[in-house]
């Protein structure tokens, strides 16, 4: 819900566009060309990213050494719920309480805090995937349910300016935009704080701290061939869904030419179609592997991308264009939002079984930094490619950028052995039974 709240509302709420400045929106932070063909957005969103993609990894060296009775991730997760929250509406209050200046500068600050915030509590959570799912059945088991959570959340995110909408004659439509946003926080501490209150770790996780240092452990994780081979795919895949998810305000407004509300219709079309996907994702990737179903989803998004791309024209109506992106990208959404987690579960457990190392809250944090970079590539992109031409010629030209970095995602996930994996795993298991 909180990453939803930023990855799909700051650009809108600090850059916005004709009609939304039409509407009242005023103008908080410096607009158009910078430098080097950046925005003060892009620029701003991109040092953030870049900023939490190199901190994770120690806040995951300390998650995976910390010695405490709780376990290794459970404190991270009482400690810093709460902040997490609270930053995400500190990013969009004080950055609107001075001039055109202070304004860029405290954007830059609070969104560095909202990042560090999130990977507090988000890179000790994801550690804990591998861990509380010990075999292949659990893995895509759990990966389902947390994908169910995520487009919850991200639905809840969509809906800000439906929300919004009820406030906006009394309080204008920035104040609106933030008291919805404090609403939604408020929601996200209490779920967040759920698990962290109602999981055992030591019951149910390996607590055993890590007593590799962080720079030893940063090279042993990339060091490992398929994890290589996971981050440039996954970075590659980051980008092109920032710039769609980025994006899909000012396609449905600027190229569809609906309603700003219409967002949380489509992507609650989306996501109940792609949670119709998601048992036989699930059934599939047991019985035919990841490794297919991942390459696959990566080329039916670039469908789904390329009509984004052309949306609104050659008379077809309005919704059928919403409708039909919706539809293309509900298949690809179910099967990357499943299956990526528990491929990179299955690379951190071969890789303990090689080096006899638990360091899965290092490969969960490096995942965050490749999709912290590949986020940050994409708001750079967006942000600039966005202003090019007129008539949304900038918004059509993201979506076909968006294409290009999912082709080549899938192609890279091609050279992943998900044999090799597997059949290491499967190896230790049976050793282990045979002890």
């Amino acid at each position: 819900m909180l990453s939803g709240v930023v990855s799909n509302w700051l650009l809108y709420f600090y850059m916005p566009s004709e009609e939304t400045i039409a509407a009242g929106m005023p103008l908080f932070i410096t607009q158009g060309i910078v430098f080097a063909g950046m925005t003060v957005i892009g620029l701003i969103t991109a040092f953030c990213r870049l900023v939490d993609g190199f901190i994770d990894p120690f806040i995951a060296s300390k998650s995976d050494s910390l010695n405490h009775p709780l376990g290794r991730r459970i404190p991270f997760m009482r400690w810093f719920a709460v902040p997490f929250g609270i930053m995400t509406v500190v990013v969009f209050t004080l950055p609107g309480m001075g001039g055109e200046l202070f304004n860029d500068v405290a954007l830059l600050v609070c969104l560095v805090a909202f990042y560090v915030s999130l990977s507090l509590y988000c890179t000790p959570f994801n550690a804990l995937i591998p861990e509380l799912g010990r075999t292949q059945e659990l893995r895509v088991n759990l990966s389902t349910y947390i994908s169910v959570t995520y487009f919850i959340g991200t639905a809840f995110a969509y809906l800000v300016p439906t929300i919004a909408g009820l406030f906006q004659a009394s309080l204008g439509i920035a104040n609106a935009y933030r008291v919805t946003i404090a609403i939604l926080a408020a929601i996200a501490i209490v779920c967040m704080l759920l698990p962290a209150f109602t999981i055992d770790e030591q019951t149910y996780a390996e607590t055993e701290p890590s007593t590799t240092p962080m720079g030893a452990s940063v090279v042993k994780t990339f060091k490992n061939k398929e994890f290589q081979i996971f981050e440039v795919s996954d970075i590659l895949y980051w980008v092109a869904i920032t710039m769609f998810q980025t994006g899909m305000p000012f396609y449905v407004t600027s190229l569809m030419g609906l309603d700003s509300s219409m967002n949380f219709v489509f992507f609650a079309g989306m996501t109940v179609l792609s949670l119709a996907f998601y048992a036989p994702v699930n059934i599939l990737a047991k019985r035919m592997g990841k490794k297919r179903l991942v390459a696959f989803a990566f080329f039916f998004f670039c469908l789904a991308f390329i009509v984004t791309s052309i949306c609104g024209q050659f008379g077809v109506p309005e919704l059928a264009w919403g409708a039909l992106v919706a539809i293309l990208a509900a298949i690809p959404m179910a099967i990357l939002g499943i299956l990526p987690q528990a491929v990179l579960a299955d690379i951190a457990e071969c890789d303990a079984v090689e080096t006899g190392e638990n360091r899965e809250g290092m490969f969960y944090a490096a995942r965050t930094f490749s999709m912290t970079l590949g986020q940050s590539l994409a708001m750079i992109l967006f942000s600039s490619i966005a202003t090019i031409g007129s008539g949304g010629l900038g918004y059509r030209m993201t979506a076909v950028v968006a294409t290009v970095f999912c082709l080549l995602g899938g192609l890279v996930f091609l050279r992943y052995r998900e044999a090799r994996v597997l059949t290491t795993i499967g190896a230790s298991s049976d050793n282990g039974e045979g002890e």
